[in-house]
C-alpha cells in the first residue's frame, strides 16, 4: 500500500485483532481507532480540513402542481465557500439535488421527468461486474426517478429496470392516495443508485392535506412558511479540488463496488456543515436521511429536548418528546424544535454521535460528528404551543388504525454470504437470492402478514418495502449460532428463510415511540428478528392492480423491452442494494 509505514501497518494489524475480537461492539472499535489512529486511519481516504459554518443553509425551492417537469442534468456545484466547483448532477434548475415538490391527498399529479446528463461525475468509479452493467453506462448514464413511499401504480413506481437514459423522458402518474407526510423522491436505476444519488438526484416530496395545509390557517398549529424547513441530510468525503469521492478506503481499487462507507464531513441541503439563523419561536423541521450507508443518532449540543410528530407515512397520534432519535437511510422524521427559550447569540449544533457501521469500523472509521449550526436571532418567530394530539381532534385526521392481527407469518432474513477465498466483493442478499431468482415472496392482496426480518449478518440494515406503509413491532435479539447451525446456508441462488421463533435468545423490544405509526423503511438491527405488520392492498382499495404488468419501454441495460411486474423490497443502504440485496415482489389477486 503506498504511503502506509511499517509503524501504521503494524497498528492496523493490531486494530484488525481488536476489532476481529470485539465484532459484536461498534464502540469498542471505534474507541480503538480513535486511540491508534487519532480519527485518521490510514486506511480511509479524508477529505481536507474545512472549517464549519462557512455557509448558510440553502432552502430548497419549491414547485406545485398537477403537471410538473423535472430534468436530471449535469452541473457544477461547490459544496463550501472553501471548495471549488465540482462535477455534480441536479434535478430541475438546481446543480445539486431537486426542489421540493408540494403535492395534496386527493389530487392526481403527472411529473415528467427527463434525463438531460451528459457524462457521469463519478463515472471511474462505477462497477462493470455489477448485475446488467457495461461500458456503455459511463457515458450514457441509466436512471429511474422513484418517489420514495409513494403509493402509487407499478409502472409509475420508478422500477429500477424502468431504465431512462440521456435524451429520453418518461411521465409518472401519481394518484394521491398518501396522507400529508414527508416524501423524498431519489434515482433508483439497477446497480447505479448509489452513484446516482451520491452525485446528487435527490429531493422531497410533501404532501399536503386539509389539515396540514402549510398555510398559515392549517388546523394542527403547526410552523409554516420560513418556519418550516426540509434538510437533507448526507455525508461525504471531498476531494481537494472540490469533487467528491464516493471511494471511502484504500483497499478497494477505483472501479470495484465496495460494501459501503462512512464520510467524514456533513452534508445538509447540499452543503457542508452550513449555519442557519434562526427566530426565537417553534420550528418544524423535515428531515430525510438521505445518505448511502450510515446510521444516525441525531441530537443537539445543548441536548435541548425536541418533539417528533411524524416519520415515514406521515403524522403520528400524539408528538413524542425526546433529546435524540436514530435515524437510518431512508428513514424520515417530522420534528418540531422550540427556539423560543434560548438567548439571542446562542449557538445549537445538530450533532451525530452513532458509531459507523462494523466494516466502517474496523477500517478505523469514526463518527461524522456534525451536521449545522442554529445561530439564535433576537427576533420572535413562530409562537404557538406543541399540541397534545395531531390525530383524532377537532380539525384533525383520524387516529391511526389499530394494529390489525396478523393472517400470514412470513420469515425472511438478509445475508452477506461469504466470498471463501475468493478476492470477489461479497454479494449482500435477502433470503439468499440473487435480484433475478424467481423465488419471490407473493403476498395476497387484502392480507395482513407479520414479516419476521432476521438480520444474520454484523451490521445494521434499513429495509424498504415500495407501496406499502407497514407497523413496526420491535425487535428480539436471536441465537445467530444455532440458527445457522441447525438450518446450514445453501449456496447463493437456493431460497434460504428458515423459521426464527425457537431461536429467539431474548426479550422483544418494542419500537421507540417515535418508530410508531405509518412506516416504508425498518431499521433491522445486527444478529435480531424485526417485525413489521403490513396489511396488503386490493386493486379495488388502490383503483389500480399493484400486480399489472408493464413494459420497461427502451429501458433495460442493454435497450431491449422487456415485461416488467410488481415492486421491490431492498437494503437502503445503497451499496447493498446495488450488490444484490434488492428482491422483486408481488401483491396477488
Amino acid at each position: 500500500m503506498d504511503g502506509l509505514s511499517r509503524r501504521a501497518a503494524i497498528r492496523l494489524a493490531a486494530l484488525g485483532a481488536v476489532a476481529a475480537s470485539v465484532s459484536a461492539s461498534s464502540v469498542v472499535r471505534r474507541a480503538a481507532a480513535d486511540d491508534i489512529f487519532g480519527g485518521r486511519s490510514p486506511l480511509l481516504f479524508h477529505s481536507p480540513p474545512l472549517p464549519p459554518f462557512r455557509d448558510e443553509l440553502p432552502r430548497l425551492p419549491v414547485v406545485s402542481g398537477t403537471e410538473i417537469s423535472l430534468d436530471a442534468r449535469s452541473s457544477m456545484h461547490a459544496f463550501h465557500a472553501d471548495l471549488a466547483p465540482g462535477p455534480t448532477f441536479g434535478y430541475g434548475e438546481l446543480d445539486y439535488l431537486g426542489p421540493t415538490i408540494e403535492s395534496v391527498q386527493g389530487q392526481t399529479w403527472k411529473l415528467r421527468y427527463t434525463n438531460r446528463t451528459e457524462g457521469n461525475p463519478l463515472a471511474a468509479d462505477i462497477d462493470m461486474s455489477l448485475h446488467g452493467m457495461s461500458e456503455h453506462d459511463r457515458h450514457m448514464t441509466p436512471t429511474s426517478l422513484h418517489l420514495h413511499g409513494s403509493i402509487t401504480p407499478p409502472e409509475s413506481d420508478g422500477h429500477s429496470e424502468m431504465l431512462v437514459r440521456p435524451g429520453e423522458s418518461l411521465t409518472h402518474s401519481f394518484p394521491g392516495l398518501n396522507e400529508a407526510a414527508g416524501l423524498w423522491y431519489h434515482d433508483h436505476a439497477m446497480s447505479m443508485t448509489r452513484i446516482n444519488v451520491y452525485a446528487g438526484l435527490v429531493g422531497l416530496n410533501i404532501v399536503r392535506d386539509q389539515h396540514d395545509s402549510g398555510l398559515a390557517d392549517n388546523s394542527l398549529g403547526l410552523p409554516f412558511g420560513e418556519f418550516e424547513v426540509p434538510l437533507v441530510l448526507q455525508e461525504k468525503i471531498m476531494n481537494p479540488d472540490g469533487s467528491m469521492s464516493i471511494r471511502s478506503n484504500i483497499t478497494v481499487p477505483q472501479g470495484k463496488w465496495e460494501g459501503g462507507g462512512t464520510g467524514d464531513v456533513g452534508v445538509v441541503n447540499g452543503k457542508i456543515w452550513p449555519t442557519m439563523e434562526v427566530a426565537r419561536g417553534l420550528y418544524r423541521f423535515r428531515i430525510v436521511n438521505a445518505g448511502s450507508y450510515s446510521v444516525w443518532n441525531l441530537f443537539l449540543s445543548n441536548r435541548m429536548k425536541f418533539w417528533v410528530i411524524g416519520n415515514d407515512g406521515g403524522l403520528l397520534d400524539a408528538p413524542v418528546q425526546t433529546d435524540s432519535i436514530r435515524l437510518a437511510p431512508a428513514e424520515r422524521v417530522d420534528v418540531l424544535v422550540d427556539f423560543g427559550s434560548l438567548q439571542p447569540g446562542e449557538l445549537v449544533e445538530l450533532r451525530n454521535d452513532e458509531p459507523p457501521p462494523a466494516q466502517a469500523a474496523s477500517l478505523g472509521a469514526v463518527p461524522m460528528p456534525l451536521f449545522c449550526q442554529f445561530r439564535v436571532a433576537p427576533g420572535s418567530g413562530f409562537v404557538g404551543d406543541v399540541m397534545t394530539m395531531y390525530r383524532g381532534g377537532k380539525g384533525q385526521p383520524a387516529l391511526l388504525p389499530a394494529v390489525p392481527p396478523a393472517q400470514v407469518q412470513r420469515t425472511v432474513t438478509v445475508n452477506q454470504p461469504s466470498a471463501g477465498l475468493s478476492l470477489d466483493a461479497p454479494m449482500m442478499t435477502l433470503n439468499n437470492l440473487r435480484y433475478t431468482d424467481a423465488d419471490i415472496e407473493m403476498p395476497a392482496q387484502g392480507t395482513v402478514e407479520q414479516w419476521n426480518i432476521v438480520n444474520t449478518t454484523l451490521e445494521p440494515h434499513p429495509i424498504h418495502l415500495h407501496l406499502v406503509h407497514f407497523r413496526t413491532l420491535g425487535r428480539a435479539p436471536v441465537d445467530l449460532a444455532a440458527y445457522m447451525r441447525d438450518n446450514p446456508r445453501p449456496d447463493v441462488g437456493v431460497k434460504w428463510a428458515p423459521e426464527v421463533e425457537r431461536y429467539v435468545s431474548g426479550p422483544f423490544d418494542a419500537p421507540a415511540a417515535w418508530e410508531s405509526g405509518a412506516k416504508d423503511t425498518v431499521n433491522t438491527y445486527p444478529g435480531t428478528v424485526t417485525r413489521i405488520l403490513v396489511r396488503f392492498p386490493t386493486a379495488d382499495e388502490l383503483g389500480f392492480d399493484p400486480d399489472a404488468t408493464f413494459s420497461a419501454g427502451s429501458g433495460g441495460h442493454h435497450g431491449d423491452p422487456a415485461e416488467l411486474q410488481g415492486y421491490m423490497w431492498h437494503c437502503h443502504m445503497l451499496d447493498h442494494e446495488d450488490h444484490e440485496m434488492m428482491l422483486r415482489y408481488r401483491i396477488v389477486r
